[in-house]
């Protein structure tokens, strides 16, 4: 009898608490659901405990999850009216919008302040049809996380019909080099050799491949570099 009424009780509460968190979302706004920023992602992983807890254990008093759900919608209301009044409390409680390539070069301090790998950025940018990194004029990974390009002017999208031109194979990266470390299997898919790199690096003046933070090669040859700790002249300082 008592398991009976302790599943009536966890069933009247998904009826009650779904709909009140329903109202909840929409109250927060858009942004909360769709750009999930850190404090608004503790808000919303914060809210789905309470809201399990309440509807798992029928011990727990409804009362109090209700009171703790709108007070915590109350909460991140205040801070984003703080966020929106007070520019320096927004700069504390939000991530700073980072550019991790500027002209071609990875920027390794930006990269390793966020903790963000080559891997990371490099799918990013494939997500967004860019294969080659000297196509990229600058990069920014957003407070949300995502990725924003700009693509140098000659390589910026127009049509092809706007061109009066027909298609052409599409260039991309072959990384051989990741912080490092030679990619052995990808020199021997483009059946080059290890002192075939040698050579390429030593054009650029690189004697020591562990100071190469990436290297990469395109099918027309085309050879990108990057070292570890090279320091970028001329980057925009970007701001909220």
């Amino acid at each position: 009898m008592d398991v009976l009424m302790d599943s009536l009780k966890v069933l009247g509460r998904i009826f009650t608490i779904l709909p009140l968190l329903l109202f909840i979302g929409l109250y927060m706004g858009k942004r909360s659901i769709g750009e999930i920023p850190v404090f608004d992602f503790l808000v919303v992983l914060v809210l789905g405990s309470v809201v399990g807890a309440d509807i798992a254990d029928p011990k727990i008093d409804h009362i109090h999850t209700v009171v703790a759900m709108i007070a915590i919608a109350l909460l991140q209301k205040i801070i984003i009216y703080l966020k929106l009044r007070y520019r320096k409390f927004g700069h504390l409680v939000t991530f700073e919008p980072t550019v991790v390539i500027y002209k071609g070069e990875f920027l390794t301090t930006n990269l390793k302040r966020i903790n963000y790998t080559i891997d990371n950025v490099l799918q990013m940018l494939r997500e967004k049809d860019v294969f080659q990194l000297k196509d990229v004029e600058m990069a920014i990974v957003e407070a949300n996380g995502r990725l924003s390009v700009r693509l140098t002017p000659e390589n910026k999208t127009v049509t092809l019909a706007d061109m009066n031109i027909t298609t052409k194979e599409v260039e991309y990266d072959i990384p051989l080099i990741l912080d490092g470390k030679v990619q052995n299997e990808a020199l021997q898919k483009m059946d080059k050799t290890k002192e075939w790199l040698d050579k390429e690096l030593a054009a650029n003046h690189v004697n020591d491949q562990s100071n190469v933070f990436y290297a990469a090669v395109n099918s027309k040859g085309d050879f990108t570099l990057t070292l570890k700790g090279h320091l970028k002249r001329g980057v925009p300082p970007i701001f909220h």
